[in-house]
């Protein structure tokens, strides 16, 4: 859905837009999510306790890391985010369940200046991908996101980019699982044109510490719920 004014021009063609990978044990699948980066693309990951040497081995590939000790998916996306220095910023999970050469899909639509937000909404690839109440949570929140704000997503995926400087400017609080909602709803508010795009979601490598257990999903939801209730 398109809302409002543009945030900026076209970005540069030179310009090399960043990808946040935010890390807490990845290390069986960090190669291979380094390996698929699309090439103009730069890799920033952001270690957040990782007791599995996930650092040391992002580092010997070649990617700009980045240490943030206190947990939370937000705490690291926003670490990431202030690490950056490109005028683009995409954001994934680096567990190997999105295929990071479709990055362009939501960069590219900022990057020429055709929207200031781009969510990519999960379409699994076989099942076990995406857990029911995985599922059936972000369903009601996305609901809840179309009734507050009239922006008709379905999805509120990791898999987003956005410009850096109007991202920062949001005030983004959260540091927790509701970093995701509240950039939407903030940015909504500012009138940024918000799109969506579809975009592949495997089975993840390794275990899951959020919504692949019912435990994260009911965290995850409770910050969400916290975040919905703020003015």
């Amino acid at each position: 859905m398109v809302i409002s004014k543009p945030l900026g021009g076209p970005v540069a063609s030179e310009t090399v837009p960043d990808v946040v990978l935010p890390v807490l044990n990845e290390v069986g699948a960090i190669a291979g999510v380094l390996a698929a980066m699309p090439a103009g693309f730069r890799p920033i990951v952001v270690d957040n306790g990782s007791t599995d040497g996930s650092a040391e081995l992002a580092r010997s590939l070649g990617a700009h890391v980045v240490l943030e000790p206190r947990r939370g998916f937000g705490a690291a996306c926003f670490a990431g985010l202030e690490a950056s220095d490109a005028d683009v910023v995409c954001f994934c999970d680096c567990d190997g369940s999105f295929d990071p050469r479709e990055l362009r899909l939501v960069a590219d639509p900022v990057g020429e200046g055709r929207a200031d937000l781009v969510l990519g909404a999960r379409r699994p690839t076989a099942r076990g991908a995406w857990p029911w109440h995985a599922r059936a949570a972000n369903t009601a929140l996305a609901a809840m996101i179309r009734r507050r704000t009239g922006i008709r997503v379905s999805d509120l995926g990791p898999m987003r980019a956005a410009r850096r400087e109007p991202l920062l400017a949001l005030g983004i609080r959260d540091r927790r699982s509701g970093w995701p909602l509240e950039m939407v709803l903030l940015a909504a508010a500012a009138g940024w044109r918000i799109e969506e795009v579809t975009v592949a979601y495997s089975p993840r490598i390794g275990v899951s510490k959020v919504t692949g257990t019912v435990r994260g999903t009911t965290t995850a939801v409770r910050d969400m719920r916290a975040v919905m209730r703020r003015p």
